[in-house]
């Protein structure tokens, strides 16, 4: 990602957060305060974004993943009835407690 592409995703996102309409002029003008040059067709991109997708969804859905390949699930044949195997039961093992720097008597404002 470019220093242009970050600056106006940051003013895209200042402005969703204080609810103001996002605007080609807008962007421009929050990456202007900021002492940022960018090429003058990246506000304008970004507005067209904000227009036609809702910038709460975006970043809700920042980490969701495309749609992956359905799994094929083999069904067992007609005349055979499979028993299903059991899954083995995993104990939970209780892991150790790390010691934490008050434990040990050190602080960060000792």
């Amino acid at each position: 990602m470019s220093i242009s592409e970050i600056a106006c995703t940051y003013a895209a996102l200042i402005l969703h957060d204080d609810g103001i309409p996002i605007t080609a002029e807008k962007i421009a003008a929050l990456v202007k305060a900021a002492n940022v040059s960018v090429e003058s067709y990246w506000p304008g991109l970004f507005a067209k974004l904000a227009e036609k997708r809702d910038i709460g969804d975006l970043i809700l859905n920042v980490g969701a993943g495309g749609g992956g390949g359905a799994v094929a699930v083999a069904a067992p044949g007609a005349g055979a009835a499979a028993p299903a195997a059991a899954a083995p039961v995993e104990e939970k093992k209780e892991e150790p407690k790390e010691e934490s720097d008050e434990d040990m008597g050190f602080s960060l404002f000792d």
